[in-house]
């Protein structure tokens, strides 16, 4: 199965979060109500240099995926 770079995540545990899962290296899912990452990966220490620079890029991305996700249910 092929799955979309990101997903969007729901629950009804935590009503006021919205969650987007990052499905590629390095996988993630964020939580855009306060930002909070939670990696789904392990890291080497020579890995956490690229990492942090790349970092924002994916959280940048992920939020520009709900804003797009929003606009077509509004539509």
């Amino acid at each position: 199965m092929e799955l979309p770079k990101f997903l969007l995540g729901d629950n009804t545990d935590y009503p006021s979060a919205i969650f987007i899962v990052h499905t590629e290296y390095p996988r993630f899912v964020i939580n855009l109500e306060n930002d909070e990452v939670e990696w789904l990966e392990e890291f080497a220490r020579e890995d956490e240099k690229e990492l942090e620079s790349e970092t924002e890029n994916l959280i940048a991305q992920a939020t520009e995926f709900y804003d797009r996700e929003v606009s077509r249910y509004e539509d």
